[in-house]
């Protein structure tokens, strides 16, 4: 690229700003061996930027943090109090181990190689692979900030590569099988979900109810409708099976081969779903039902309706029996228009739930955020403590997202635009850190780069060994729940990634979702207190 280009892009902040945006997220989306740096590519780009000088408007990595914090409370709410005080208490314990052990080894060896406060609280937030980590470390720091910035840069790549190769390696070295070793496990199933249209020809099923005689055993397969009347109508409770009966049939792909088996044969009729209004996708609202399972829900014999999905947080998988409900997920539920109306109001669910958000709420809540972030809070040695803007929103957001609603302020926020602000926030508040940090960059890695590199490498491994060796000996975890717990602890995705595309078992991402929103709130908060105690 010519220098006179360079020097243009660099001159207006504005134009550098989406510049970095766009080249970072692109570098992000490069994928080696199944890992991506995803949105913190961004971080990298703005680094360099940085060093060269560049410039972006001032205030976007104030306004970035706000609206990320703010979405990450949002969607943590609604599982990170209940995550505390359901029998997912003890996950939501090896999230507290594994980012305790994580503050402790950087707390220690920030003491024994003399690192300075900013530098370790980066390099914890990067070994964790903690973007909220990073922003309140950077806010507590003050004028240290780039040294926060840097430390998490060096850190990270590390950070990313380790926790996947950790949860892939573990079988291997101990000659464990995750499907062997969690066959009883009960949860949910991240895998590529089809439909298919079957025949029924199994003599030893004919005259029995579908509902009674489920296909729950294989753990993510579902009958969700019967052709009737010359069309594929919704199951119903009485429904029985009959000889050359088809059944349509929702799961993931070896549950529904297996099922085919079982049932029958694959039809060859074309699958026509003509009637829409006869699926609806619905919200969990009431806080009644959460933590209740399918079975106790018992959706088709309670309420004549069949929840062939569950979308939670970035996964979607079909329920067993003994899959519990969390509020906030969205259910895809198939039955008659009356049969859905019913449903929908056990659920709590409204119709604006799926899309509508309030901008009103949301500015409320982020003023709320951002004034209670403002408050000093004393402390017992006589020193004060603020939740600055990386803490003030995300507190006022998880309340808002565990309640739903206090007084007019909705705490709901559709996940696709949840996810687009906290985003567009993420990548906002990295570019300016980024900028920042990049003048101080080159001279940190000569400096000091080889030693905090090797800091967060050890802060990276030294919890997921005391993580798993917790799960396994003490918590008596299956490997499956362990290594998912890991993830979440870890607030990996990319790790979870690499064990559901080994598995078709449902406990790795029951464990990480409910470890995962404990993890996010304790690495922001240890953050911020790690400034002052290695200080």
């Amino acid at each position: 690229m010519p220098s006179s280009i360079i020097d243009s892009l660099l001159g207006n902040p504005l134009m550098t700003l989406f510049a970095l945006i766009g080249l970072g997220l692109i570098l992000g989306s490069i994928q080696i061996k199944g890992i991506t740096l995803g949105s913190s590519g961004v971080i990298f780009i703005a680094l360099l930027a940085g060093h060269f000088g560049g410039t972006i408007p001032a205030g976007v990595g104030q306004i970035g943090l706000t609206l990320f914090v703010y979405c990450v409370g949002i969607g943590a709410g609604s599982r990170f109090f209940g995550a505390l005080k359901r029998e997912g208490s003890q996950l939501a314990k090896l999230a507290l181990i594994v980012v305790g052990v994580g503050a402790l080894t950087t707390w220690g060896l920030a003491k024994y190689f003399d690192i300075s406060a900013a530098m370790a609280v980066g390099a914890f937030a990067g070994a964790m692979t903690s973007t909220p980590a990073l922003a309140a470390g950077s806010e507590a720091a003050g004028s240290l900030e780039t040294d926060v910035v840097v430390g998490y840069g060096i850190a990270y790549p590390f950070g990313v590569i380790g926790v996947v190769l950790f949860v892939q390696l573990i079988p291997k070295l101990l000659r464990l099988k995750i499907e062997e070793d969690s066959a009883e496990i009960k949860g949910a199933s991240a895998v590529q979900i089809e439909r298919r249209l079957v025949e029924v020809l199994n003599q030893n099923l004919y005259g029995k109810r579908l509902a009674e005689c489920s296909l729950s055993d294989l753990k993510g397969c579902q009958v969700s409708r019967v052709w009737r009347h010359n069309r594929l109508e919704p199951v119903r409770y009485e429904d029985v099976y009959a000889e050359g009966q088809l059944l349509l049939l929702v799961g993931d792909i070896k549950a529904v081969n297996i099922a085919t088996e079982l049932i029958g044969k694959t039809s060859d009729q074309s699958i026509v779903l003509d009637a829409d209004n006869e699926r609806q996708q619905m919200v969990v609202v009431k806080q009644d039902l959460v933590g209740q399972t399918m079975a106790q829900v018992d959706p088709l014999r309670q309420h004549g309706v069949t929840i062939t999905r569950i979308c939670r947080m970035d996964f979607t998988f079909v329920p067993d029996p003994n899959t519990r409900l969390e509020k906030g997920d969205i259910l895809t539920v198939v039955g008659a228009r009356d049969r859905l109306t019913n449903f929908a109001q056990t659920l709590g669910h409204h119709s604006q739930a799926v899309s509508e958000t309030s901008i009103v709420s949301m500015a409320i809540g982020l003023t709320l955020g951002v004034a209670l972030g403002r408050m000093s809070i004393p402390l017992p040695w006589g020193d004060t403590f603020s939740l600055g803007l990386a803490g003030g929103p995300l507190m006022v957001a998880l309340l808002l997202g565990h309640f739903g609603r206090v007084g007019g302020i909705v705490g709901y926020i559709p996940r696709p635009t949840r996810m687009m602000l906290q985003e567009m926030g993420l990548v906002f508040f990295l570019a300016d850190a980024g900028i920042k940090g990049g003048a101080f960059m080159g001279d940190a890695i000569q400096n000091e780069g080889a030693k905090i590199f090797l800091v967060g490498a050890l802060i990276s491994i030294v919890p997921m060994v005391v993580g798993y060796l917790t799960a396994r000996k003490a918590m008596k975890l299956t490997l499956a729940q362990s290594l998912g717990g890991i993830c979440g602890g870890m607030t990996s995705t990319p790790a979870l990634g690499a064990i559901v595309s080994k598995t078709h078992q449902q406990a790795p991402i029951v464990s990480y979702a409910t470890v995962y929103p404990v993890a996010v709130i304790m690495m922001a908060l240890l953050a911020k207190f790690l400034i002052k105690l290695i200080g």
